[in-house]
């Protein structure tokens, strides 16, 4: 009954772990649930005001630098008001995993 209870625990576990890592790893999913399309466009190239970059090709670095830099406010402008809010719940992982699909685009 122990082994059973431990390898129930064991896969569950797993299960979890390896789904919040998927999640984690699909920058293009994660790029739609965190809302970034509404205003860097659903293509990443077509900002809804001019003044919000585009992000599509952007460097892998300079993306994960500039989302850092938002979440903790070093980069403290009047466009990354939005900004804050959102990076507020994302995760280091989703940072690097956002990062190479837009570099990828």
């Amino acid at each position: 009954m122990l082994k059973v209870k431990t390898a129930a625990l064991l896969a569950t576990g797993l299960v979890v772990m390896m789904s919040s890592t998927a999640f984690a790893a699909d920058g293009k999913a994660l790029y739609t649930a965190k809302g970034c399309t509404a205003c860097h466009g659903a293509d990443a190239k077509s900002p809804i005001m001019p003044v919000y970059p585009k992000l599509a090709g952007q460097g892998k670095e300079y993306i994960m630098q500039q989302m850092k830099d938002i979440k903790s406010g070093a980069r403290n402008n009047g466009q990354t008001a939005a900004m804050k809010g959102i990076m507020a719940g994302v995760s280091e992982d989703e940072i690097t995993a956002l990062a190479e699909y837009l570099s990828g685009l």
